[in-house]
């Protein structure tokens, strides 16, 4: 059984419509099809790194630090 699905639109410049158009042809699926799995890839990608990025966020609010003087000088790059 299919999961449900919304319907969404949205405008993309005519180049990358015509790219879709074409990709969508040569892989037998249809352009929603290709819409929707590039959404969720770039959902799954930019979600992590926000997420991430909050986290560190937090720990520095938190006071999780390493000065980068004592990070260069375990990694012996300053003398």
């Amino acid at each position: 059984m299919a999961a449900p699905s919304a319907l969404i639109s949205v405008r993309v410049p005519t180049s990358i419509a015509q790219r879709l158009e074409i990709l969508a042809k040569s892989v037998d699926r249809s352009k929603s099809y290709l819409a929707a799995e590039a959404t969720e890839e770039y959902l799954d990608i930019h979600e992590w790194q926000v997420q991430a990025i909050q986290a560190g966020l937090k720990e520095i609010e938190q006071g999780a630090v390493v000065d980068f003087v004592d990070v260069k000088k375990n990694l012996g790059l300053l003398d």
